[in-house]
């Protein structure tokens, strides 16, 4: 596990809180040896092992990665917070991005939806959106 806390992109907070034993733990299961396998590995495990909670109508309310972990559910945003704890973890910087949403064309109701943006050398800043389905 890397930590630094000089660049926000690579650091813990309350939210996103990596050093926690077991989101450090699935971190090292994912690891590989390189940057971009290590990605693939984390955002498909949250995709696929982390249930959205509207889909599955859970009523449970996460939002550090710890907890979106311990009961593997989360709404986009939170599954989000759990990718870039894991991608931290692995050293491997990344952030949060948002966007606007709308039911039905461009007017209202809109909704923001949360995804991820990772820093991969080879490409650049690159979003990935773990949500699922």
């Amino acid at each position: 596990m890397q930590t630094n806390e000089t660049d926000p992109f690579l650091s813990r907070d309350d939210v996103v809180d990596f050093d926690d034993a077991d989101v450090a733990a699935l971190a090292r299961d994912l690891a590989a040896d390189d940057i971009l396998t290590t990605a693939e590995r984390c955002f498909v495990w949250v995709r696929d092992e982390v249930r959205h909670s509207i889909d599955y109508r859970t009523t449970t309310l996460t939002c550090a990665a710890s907890e979106v972990l311990r009961h593997r559910t989360g709404y986009c945003y939170a599954k989000s917070h759990l990718l870039v704890a894991l991608l931290r973890a692995n050293g491997i910087a990344s952030g949060f991005v948002y966007q606007r949403l709308t039911v039905e064309g461009p007017n209202p109701p809109y909704c923001l939806h949360g995804l991820v943006g990772v820093f991969l050398p080879e490409h650049g800043l690159y979003r990935v959106d773990p949500r699922g389905n």
